[in-house]
């Protein structure tokens, strides 16, 4: 079916215009001014409405295969693109992990199966699979990128040993996505804080992930990524003393050191545990007010390059209980774009800058082809937002397999009403239709 999106705003490129988009056969034939077109199409009144490109989350984790106790690709693409999200990148440590190129194609067959939104998967990396790892240089134009836990991972996700590291970053030649903390750090001062006060709770968590574990681990990987000129994404920047590490001063296409931030920590901090204690328990952790000033600050100057959301979900048991045993992660892929749009209204930042953070620079940091802006020749993932009408978090429009979320009761000034993924229109108002799957993000390495 094709589509004609009437008397909206269209928000790409830095810009605002009004006029029509003309959506055929999948792809975005016209963009601007009153469009006549002569054939049967289907119209939609976007006055008003908001026309963004949709958005595309660089770090997700669906939890499959084996966890899908808490989630699954379908369950969690269907909530993002509910939320606006037309792609996603997700990542490796699933059971069994992402450790060979078998194990990578059938998390892409699951994708092609089940997944609404556009899907991309990670290869994973452990202390002994480098063969695995480069084998991947081979899918360059059609796997986003090799992700690295330096730090806060467990069994053979973490990787610590330098020679690894050394092979990775020498001859990788996809983008190399990075967590990092230091876990050497970590568990000094977790000792430490047991030793002083015996049981811990929620509010230790900034502690002992502190910004100094975050720093060490980003400053390493950067060091290893300048000594091979390799392409290095660092991972949901947490610290304002991580920001120095970071250059705006030359165009992002030329970057070969880029960051990410993720909306919890632009939205939460410190505080909120005394409310929410372990619902926002997540890795590196929500740390102090200041931390969240800095993270605006520097992606409002372009040292923070993309915002995405390291969605990572978990039942509410797993939260529940005591510190030391709930799990890491928090919910977040069908709300990242609504929490965007609340600091649009909040004069925080521009609707253009939301688009350009959270569409435009992903697609530019990973190479994508033909997605994240509204161009004509390019694939139509486009979503319509009504910035007057509220929505409000609450258990029964929450389309996450776990069920629950750390925003519940918080009500947003927008909505989504429209999701469009390769011209399909998936939701409209409310309503799903499944009858088409996402595509295979492709690359242009």
């Amino acid at each position: 079916m094709n589509y004609l999106i009437r008397n909206t705003r269209i928000v790409s490129d830095n810009t605002i215009v009004e006029g029509d988009v003309y959506i055929k056969d999948g792809i975005i034939a016209k963009v601007g001014g009153t469009i006549a077109i002569k054939e049967a199409v289907t119209e939609i009144d976007g006055s008003g409405q908001y026309l963004l490109p949709g958005a595309i989350d660089d770090q997700v984790h669906f939890r499959e295969p084996g966890l899908t106790h808490k989630a699954t690709i379908y369950s969690e693409a269907k909530a993002a693109v509910a939320g606006g999200v037309t792609s996603f990148m997700e990542m490796p440590n699933t059971k069994p992990p992402v450790f060979t190129q078998e194990l990578l194609e059938d998390k892409y067959a699951i994708g092609a199966r089940t997944s609404l939104a556009n899907y991309s998967f990670y290869m994973g990396t452990s202390n002994d699979n480098i063969d695995e790892v480069l084998r991947t240089n081979e899918k360059k134009n059609e796997v986003c990128g090799v992700k690295i836990f330096m730090g806060s991972s467990t069994g053979n996700l973490l990787v610590d040993s330098p020679l690894m590291l050394e092979k990775v970053f020498g001859n990788s030649e996809l983008l190399i996505a990075t967590h990092c903390e230091d876990e050497a750090i970590i568990k000094a001062n977790t000792a430490k804080l047991k030793a002083e006060k015996g049981e811990l709770e929620p509010s230790d968590h900034p502690v002992i992930r502190d910004e100094e574990a975050c720093f060490e681990s980003s400053f390493r990987a950067i060091q290893f990524a300048k000594k091979h000129n390799a392409r290095l994404h660092i991972l949901h920047i947490t610290t304002a003393k991580e920001l120095q590490l970071f250059t705006n001063m030359i165009p992002l296409a030329e970057k070969r050191i880029t960051a990410e931030v993720c909306v919890h920590h632009l939205h939460f901090t410190s505080d909120d545990y005394a409310q929410l204690g372990n619902k926002i328990k997540c890795n590196p952790a929500i740390k102090a007010p200041h931390n969240r000033e800095a993270l605006w600050h520097g992606l409002l100057n372009d040292r923070l390059d993309v915002i995405a959301t390291d969605h990572a979900p978990h039942t509410i048991e797993e939260k529940s209980g005591a510190y030391e045993q709930s799990h890491a992660g928090l919910p977040l892929v069908q709300h990242s774009l609504l929490m965007m749009l609340h600091y649009v209204q909040q004069g925080k930042i521009s609707i253009e800058k939301v688009v350009e953070k959270m569409s435009h620079a992903v697609a530019i940091c990973y190479q994508i082809e033909k997605r994240g802006f509204i161009r004509e020749g390019y694939y139509a993932d486009l979503v319509l937002v009504n910035m007057n009408q509220p929505y409000e978090v609450s258990k029964g429009n929450i389309l996450y397999q776990c069920g629950w979320s750390p925003l519940e009761g918080f009500r947003f000034p927008a909505s989504v009403t429209h999701t469009f993924i390769n011209g399909h229109l998936v939701y409209g108002n409310g309503i799903f239709d499944e009858s088409n799957k996402g595509m295979r993000l492709r690359f242009d390495r």
